[in-house]
C-alpha cells in the first residue's frame, strides 16, 4: 500500500496506526491478477450468518421517504449481540444503484463486533423504500443525506458519527463533505473504491460485467414506480435505456417540468466540485487495477491528496473494485483498514480535545 497525503500531525498519527495494523502486511489472494473475479466475489458473496436488520423510515422536508436499516446483529445471535461498549454511529452508503452488497453487509457486521452502531442509508425508491415523490436523488445531490445526518446526530447527540461509502455511492459522500465543510457533523469518513469524476465515469462506461447487472437492478426497482414517475419523465425512454448514462439522462436531464443539459447537470453534481471546502478526515481506499473506476492516470485526483490536509489516499496495486479480499472467506482487508482509520481518527480527535481542554461529552 502507498499512502498519498499532505504532511501533518494527523497524517503522522495515521501512518503510525496503519503501520501497526497487521492486515496491511497480510498475505495474498489466489488470483491477484483477476480484478473482474474479485468484483464478482464482492457483489455476490453474502455474509454468513445473514445480519438481522431493523428498518426505520425517515420523512424528508418535501414528503419524500428514505429508509434506514439498523444492523442489530447476526440473525441467530439475537438482537442484543455486540452492542456493548458503543463507540460511534457508522453510516453505510451503498453504491449509486442502491445495491447493498455482501461486502457492505460484512463491513457492517465487523463494525458491530467492534462496538459501532451501523446503519445503512437507502435512497428514495431503493431497496423497497416507497417512492412518495415523482423524483429520485441525483448522483451528487447531498440534500437527503444532509437530513439523515442531522437526524442521526439528534438521535445520538453524544456519540461520534462516521460514514463510509462504497463504489459509485461515494459521489454522494464526497459532495456532502464539500458542501457542508466544517458543519458536516461527521468525525471522519471513508470511501471504498470511489468514483471521483462522475461525468467522465458515465461517459467512459464500465465493463458490461458490472454495468448490465446494475442497470437491470435499477430498472427493476424503477419499474415498480412507473405510474408515479410518468408525471415527471418519459418512462419508455427510461426503461429502454441501454447504459447507465442513458438512464441518468432520462431521469434527471430529460424531465418534463425542468429539462436540462448533460453539461449543466454535472456542474451541479460533480462529486469534487467543492472539495476544497471539505474539513473532515477522509480515507479513500483505491486499487490500481480497479476495472470500474478506470486508469489511475485519469481517474485519481492525486494532486488533491497532496494539497488537502483532510484527504488521504491508500492506493494498492491489486484489489479490484471494492474487493481487497483476504485469505479468510468473506473477509476484506479493506474493511479492516477502514475500521482502523476510524479508530485512529477518533483517538486523535479525543487527544486534541484533551490538549485544548475541551469538555468531553457526557
Amino acid at each position: 500500500c502507498r499512502l498519498f497525503c499532505k504532511p501533518s500531525a494527523l497524517a503522522q498519527h495515521l501512518v503510525r496506526s496503519l503501520g501497526r495494523s497487521l492486515v496491511l502486511w497480510g498475505g495474498c489472494w489466489l488470483w491477484p491478477n483477476w480484478p473482474q473475479l474479485q468484483m464478482l466475489w464482492q457483489l455476490l458473496q453474502l455474509p454468513k450468518p445473514e445480519p438481522a436488520v431493523a428498518r426505520e423510515f425517515l420523512q424528508l422536508r418535501d414528503a419524500g421517504l428514505v429508509a434506514l436499516d439498523w444492523l442489530v446483529g447476526p440473525r441467530e445471535a439475537g438482537s442484543d449481540s455486540g452492542r456493548g461498549g458503543l463507540s460511534s454511529v457508522l453510516l453505510l452508503i451503498p453504491n449509486a444503484a442502491g445495491k447493498v452488497t455482501g461486502g457492505l453487509l460484512q463491513l457492517g457486521l465487523q463494525a458491530l463486533e467492534r462496538g459501532f452502531i451501523p446503519v445503512i442509508f437507502n435512497r428514495r425508491g431503493h431497496n423497497s423504500c416507497p417512492l412518495t415523490t415523482p423524483s429520485l436523488q441525483p448522483f451528487g445531490d447531498p440534500g437527503d443525506l444532509r437530513e439523515v445526518v442531522t437526524y442521526l446526530h439528534c438521535r445520538h447527540p453524544t456519540v461520534p458519527l462516521v460514514a463510509v461509502s462504497e463504489g459509485s455511492g461515494s459521489g454522494l459522500l464526497l459532495a456532502y463533505l464539500g458542501e457542508s465543510g466544517s458543519s458536516s457533523r461527521l468525525a471522519a469518513a471513508a470511501c471504498i473504491s470511489p468514483i471521483f469524476r462522475g461525468r467522465d465515469w458515465f461517459e467512459a462506461r464500465m465493463p458490461w460485467l458490472y454495468e448490465w447487472p446494475l442497470l437491470l437492478h435499477l430498472k427493476r426497482g424503477l419499474s415498480r414506480y412507473a405510474g408515479s414517475l410518468a408525471k415527471a419523465v418519459d418512462v419508455d425512454r427510461l426503461l429502454g435505456s441501454r447504459s447507465l448514462r442513458e438512464l441518468e439522462e432520462a431521469l434527471f436531464c430529460r424531465t418534463k417540468s425542468r429539462p436540462t443539459s448533460w453539461e449543466a447537470y454535472w456542474e451541479r453534481n460533480e462529486p469534487l466540485r467543492d472539495a476544497d471546502e471539505a474539513a473532515v478526515p477522509l480515507l479513500c481506499l483505491c486499487s490500481a487495477d480497479d476495472p470500474v473506476r478506470g486508469p489511475v492516470s485519469r481517474s485519481l485526483p492525486l494532486e488533491l491528496f497532496r494539497s488537502s490536509p483532510y484527504f488521504f489516499l491508500l492506493l494498492t496495486s491489486r484489489g479490484g473494485h471494492c474487493g481487497f479480499p483476504q485469505r479468510s472467506p468473506g473477509r476484506s482487508w479493506g474493511h479492516e483498514a477502514v475500521l482502523e482509520f476510524f479508530r485512529a481518527m477518533l483517538e486523535f480527535l479525543r487527544a486534541e480535545d484533551r490538549r485544548k481542554g475541551l469538555p468531553q461529552p457526557r
